[in-house]
């Protein structure tokens, strides 16, 4: 939804690659590293997401440093906005030409962690519609893996993607291709979630990748803005997710959750659901009993309490809307992974303000009307409205928006 540093060894990367999953979950439950940095491959499954260019993105140090966390999804990888079947962030940023997320890479690393990157997401334009087959996919992917060494990629497919069934064709394709010419890749698949596990569009995508032969580290479901209340509803969709897993691809119980995986949305949901800590908690304590290989969630943007607090009535793409001190949700990844976060608590909640200087027009109000061409200031950032807009906050949506990022004041 609405995305390390683990160089694998090369004999550890050709055990992996031959022993398939369940030997990469048993070499981690038992504590064995598989990598040269001492980083496991567990971390991958337990990145959460993070936008590095959007929705007044935290610092990722600081994260690292109050939770411990030592992996992040980066999100979104998508096709140019005008077009083409070349890899850009957010439709509008090339990859050829970044430095922005390669410096977040770098500071990353510094610290002895890594990244994923996440392509996809809701919403945009998603290269596995524009680009004409799966090799011509993977290779766009590849320069995102080249680039910036990774081993680690998430395929997040869903709207409008996931309803056409030539781009999903296209990416679990491509996802195939990845897998084969990168040794040790980690591949997680990641879809919507329903109150039976996944929808239509979910089971046709599961079909594609079986009748392709293809078989990722996992398939995650995302059980949120689907008429679902805290926890016992999400583990309900996980066990009925397992249900069509083992339906699918012929394998046992135990099989099938070794192959799953949970992508959460902490605090309020687009739909206006509400996930605590303790629903997170549960379905933490469901993946570990079950076996379970990835536990994530949407987003680190919004891994802290709103300022001022807002716990009843908006989403934000920048905060959390329910109480919480900051990166509260990121320790059940750090949990999930095998570690222990610190027990102090972080020193701020507030959602921290981006780098810039003074700003020379109106703060954002979400009682105004902006129609086409008015520019307001929120965050650090100067923002100019596409089209008539109320209550829509700057950042929030990203770069397909109504509001077009001029950036830092």
């Amino acid at each position: 939804m609405k995305p390390l540093r683990a160089l694998l060894c090369g004999a550890a990367s050709a055990a992996l690659a031959a022993a398939g999953l369940t030997a990469f979950v048993t070499g981690q439950a038992s504590g064995a590293t598989v990598d040269a940095a001492g980083l496991g491959g567990r971390w991958y499954a337990a990145a959460p997401y993070l936008m590095p260019l959007d929705n007044n993105p935290p610092d990722a140090s600081a994260i690292m440093d109050a939770t411990g966390l030592k992996a992040f999804q980066l999100a979104f990888v998508l096709a140019p906005n005008g077009g083409g079947c070349s890899p850009t962030w957010g439709g509008t940023a090339p990859v050829s030409s970044d430095t922005a997320v390669a410096g977040v890479i770098s500071s990353i690393r510094a610290k002895g962690g890594d990244v994923s990157a996440s392509v996809g997401g809701y919403g945009g334009t998603k290269l596995g519609q524009n680009c004409p087959d799966a090799a011509s996919t993977a290779a766009a992917y590849q320069q995102v893996i080249t680039k910036y060494q990774l081993k680690a990629i998430d395929f997040d497919l869903e709207e409008p993607e996931y309803e056409n069934t030539t781009a999903i064709a296209h990416e679990i394709g491509a996802a195939k291709i990845l897998q084969q010419n990168n040794p040790g890749l980690y591949v997680s698949v990641t879809t919507a979630g329903t109150a039976d596990g996944t929808g239509w569009f979910g089971k046709q995508m599961l079909n594609e990748a079986k009748t392709q032969g293809f078989v990722p580290d996992n398939f995650s479901i995302m059980p949120f803005d689907g008429g679902f209340s805290g926890a016992a509803a999400q583990t309900s969709a996980l066990t009925n997710f397992n249900s069509v897993l083992q339906s699918t691809f012929g394998w046992n119980a135990a099989t099938a959750y070794a192959h799953e995986g949970f992508s959460g949305m902490n605090g309020r949901s687009d739909t206006g659901e509400f996930f605590s800590q303790s629903d997170f908690q549960t379905v933490l304590d469901y993946a570990t009993g079950h076996g379970m290989a990835r536990f994530t969630f949407w987003s680190l943007n919004r891994d802290r309490q709103c300022s001022p607090p807002d716990n009843n009535g908006t989403t934000s793409g920048t905060c959390s809307s329910v109480p919480q001190a900051a990166w509260d949700f990121a320790k059940y990844s750090v949990k999930f992974a095998g570690a222990t976060p610190p027990s102090s608590p972080p020193p701020s909640s507030a959602p921290p303000s981006s780098p810039g200087g003074t700003c020379t027009v109106a703060a954002w109000s979400s009682g105004a009307v902006y129609t086409q061409g008015n520019e307001v200031s929120h965050n650090g950032h100067e923002w100019k409205a596409k089209w008539w807009t109320q209550n829509e906050e700057p950042g929030t949506t990203g770069e397909w928006g109504v509001w077009q990022d001029e950036g830092t004041c």
